[in-house]
């Protein structure tokens, strides 16, 4: 109430169903000196239950405030509620977490009748859907599906490496999508509010003790001034947003602060408000560090076990091989994981300015994430374009360059081969979505009405265009987008401007948990489901149908393909070099120069004769003898000296590199999976 004439500093309401009474506690300030009523209404979804009104000065539990004086004061009593009122609660009322029930006491003057204050207090069952062991379980079972899948990809298993690796992003862009409705300044009902609070985990917010010591100490050194909400609530009244709040103006020596949006997302997990940057951005740190240190003790462990004789040698081979590159590669997901919670509290923190130091992070860290995915999503969309103008076929060089794929991988393996450039438009809605949360904390209708039509946007997308790798895949994410959409849309409800009845928002926040909560159970026993499976399963890629862009057949292994077929392969392409336009764009450059000229690297009826006699030997049991080395050397010879026919007339030196086969037989190296790639 404005020009309120009394703070509370404490209201704590109780009802008590076996006598029918409802006890109330209330500390405060009053500003002035008269007689007053208490005019006491208890409210439930917006419709007044029980509506009795106390004299003080008829009631000995209150002569404290007969007459109310300009002084500190304690209210507490409590009065009877009509035995009919409380046959019609339902019983499933008392069981029901975050009920939308409230206590609003009026405090009147008895000389003019007008209201002077006015103090209002929730009124609940102590149950609420906000677990801290709902917000933990969720979190291990992302990290279970990220982790299955880096381990069977290391295996060999890359098309269930893919699918494992979707389905937990997936997971976890859902649950930050529910975060995200919770950084919102709409005043929702208490149910979807302790709902979304189980998932500010995914944007970073997690009370750590010696965390906020060290916030707090960070901040005062480089100038700024914590906030101390919480330290001083004895003296200063917090008001969590609710549906038909107003922030009430200070009086004597109380403070009051309304906290919504993101404040209000921090404020309920214990966190300083001008703590809530940093401490989502150093745990954007340990997550980093603590995956590149987790990389660096597998890499150095599987070679220890190699040493002992331990594992055999062709396990994790690639990764043990390329590990530099792949992490690179995983890093990058990191980078692209968080991307929507470094989007929004570094925005956030230009707006809060908290101290310079921390401004300077969120500049540094934003822009640099930016600029990273960009880049990366050109070096992308380049490779792709290159691969279709040389092969026409985006997949080739996708996936056949094993640094592009083990560095690159991340942003294009969900989707089909031919809607590689899907993340561009994906990056572009995380970016703007996460704008309008940042700067949007003034405006929570500006905040919803952008949700709507963003992720009615997403959906349409997703629905025509099909981008994912298959069906099952595609569907999954049809269905998320289909779930943000409708949470939008219901967000939208909640910001009361359609004027919807508040027992209807009520049930729709009701409808809004029930909805959320089955599907997000449904969606965690897949990603489980899939996962164990994937790890117990002899042969997990018999599970998965092969992909139907043909990227199996540019998949290979740096260090497990044998010469033999390399040399074939080269035969089998009419002897063009074994070298291709990936990393390197002067390789592209040779190659469309190659190209343009009409030039063929032949070779030849020698080595296509040659190769077909090493392999019709082996099937009749490696009888190599039958090519002796000499002819070996005089066909190696030949290979390497005779001249290449251009399709015109005349002869002209060979140009550019390549591959030959190897005059003399080799031990083959055991059987391993080749299909391998951490891009999964």
């Amino acid at each position: 109430m404005k020009n309120s004439s009394f703070a509370a500093s404490k209201f704590r309401v109780t009802f008590t169903a076996n006598n029918d009474t409802v006890n109330f506690d209330i500390d405060g300030i009053s500003q002035v000196t008269t007689n007053v009523v208490l005019d006491i209404e208890v409210l439930g979804y917006g419709y007044t239950i029980a509506h009795p009104t106390i004299d003080p000065c008829k009631e000995k539990k209150l002569a404290g405030i007969c007459p109310m004086n300009a002084a500190p004061i304690q209210i507490k009593s409590n009065f009877p509620v009509d035995a009919d009122s409380v046959k019609k609660i339902p019983t499933p009322i008392y069981y029901i977490p975050d009920l939308d029930l409230k206590v609003r006491v009026w405090i009147n003057s008895t000389d003019t009748g007008n209201p002077i204050a006015c103090v209002e207090a929730d009124l609940g069952n102590g149950k609420t859907v906000h677990q801290k062991s709902v917000a933990w379980t969720i979190a291990l079972i992302v990290l279970l599906g990220l982790v299955a899948s880096a381990i069977i990809s290391g295996l060999g298993h890359s098309n269930t490496a893919t699918h494992l690796a979707s389905n937990a992003l997936s997971l976890f862009s859902y649950f930050q999508a529910q975060a995200f409705v919770g950084l919102t300044s709409v005043a929702t009902p208490p149910i979807v509010r302790a709902w979304t609070q189980n998932f500010q985990w995914s944007m970073g917010i997690i009370r750590v003790k010696f965390l906020q010591q060290v916030a707090t100490w960070y901040q005062r050194a480089t100038g700024g001034k914590p906030s101390t909400y919480l330290s001083t609530l004895s003296t200063t009244s917090v008001h969590v947003q609710k549906r038909s709040n107003t922030m009430q103006n200070a009086v004597e020596n109380m403070n009051f602060v309304n906290v919504k949006g993101i404040e209000r997302a921090g404020f309920l997990e214990n966190i300083e408000v001008t703590n809530i940057f940093l401490t989502s951005y150093i745990f954007f740190l340990v997550f980093m560090l603590f995956t590149a240190i987790g990389v660096l003790i597998f890499k150095h462990g599987c070679e220890l076990l190699i040493r002992w004789r331990k594992m055999r040698p062709e396990r994790f081979l690639d990764f043990r091989k390329g590990w530099t590159v792949m992490l690179k590669g995983i890093l990058f997901r990191i980078v692209l994981i968080t991307f929507p919670q470094m989007v929004i509290l570094c925005f956030w923190e230009f707006t809060r300015r908290d101290s310079t130091a921390e401004v300077v992070i969120a500049v540094t860290t934003v822009t640099s994430m930016i600029i990273a995915l960009s880049l990366a999503s050109f070096k992308v969309w380049q490779y792709g374009r290159r691969s279709i103008k040389l092969h026409h076929n985006p997949a080739y060089i996708l996936y056949s360059d094993l640094k592009c794929l083990n560095k690159w991988g991340f942003l294009y393996v969900q989707f089909k081969a031919t809607k590689y450039f899907f993340i561009i438009p994906l990056l572009l809605y995380t970016f703007v979505k996460g704008l309008f949360i940042a700067l949007g904390q003034e405006s929570g209708v500006t905040q919803a009405v952008a949700f709507l039509v963003l992720d009615l946007s997403v959906l349409i997308a997703i629905s025509v265009i099909r981008p994912y790798m298959n069906k099952k895949t595609n569907g999954l994410n049809i269905a998320i987008a289909a779930i943000n959409f409708v949470d939008a849309l219901l967000l939208f409800f909640f910001t009361g401007k359609l004027g919807v009845p508040a027992l209807a928002i009520g049930v729709m926040g009701v409808f809004f948990f029930l909805l959320n909560v089955i599907f997000a159970i449904v969606i965690i026993i897949l990603v489980l489901w899939t996962s164990i499976s994937a790890i117990l399963s002899k042969n997990p890629e018999s599970q998965y149908q092969p992909m139907q862009d043909d990227r199996g057949s540019f998949l290979k292994s740096q260090s497990n393909l044998n010469t033999e077929l390399d040399a074939l392969g080269v035969t089998a392409r009419g002897g063009r070099s074994g070298r291709m336009p990936l990393d390197d764009d002067g390789h592209g450059r040779e190659s469309m120069g190659m190209q343009h000229l009409g030039m063929r690297n032949t070779g030849s009826k020698d080595s296509l004769s040659l190769e077909k006699g090493r392999f019709e030997g082996m099937r009749d049991g490696d009888r190599m003898s039958d090519v002796t080395t000499g002819s070996l050397r005089n066909s190696r010879s030949k290979l390497l000296r005779s001249p290449s026919p251009m399709h015109g007339n005349g002869v002209e030196r060979r140009v550019g590199f390549e591959r030959t086969a190897s005059p003399l037989p080799r031990t083959q190296s055991p059987a391993v999976n080749w299909q391998k790639g951490v891009g999964y």
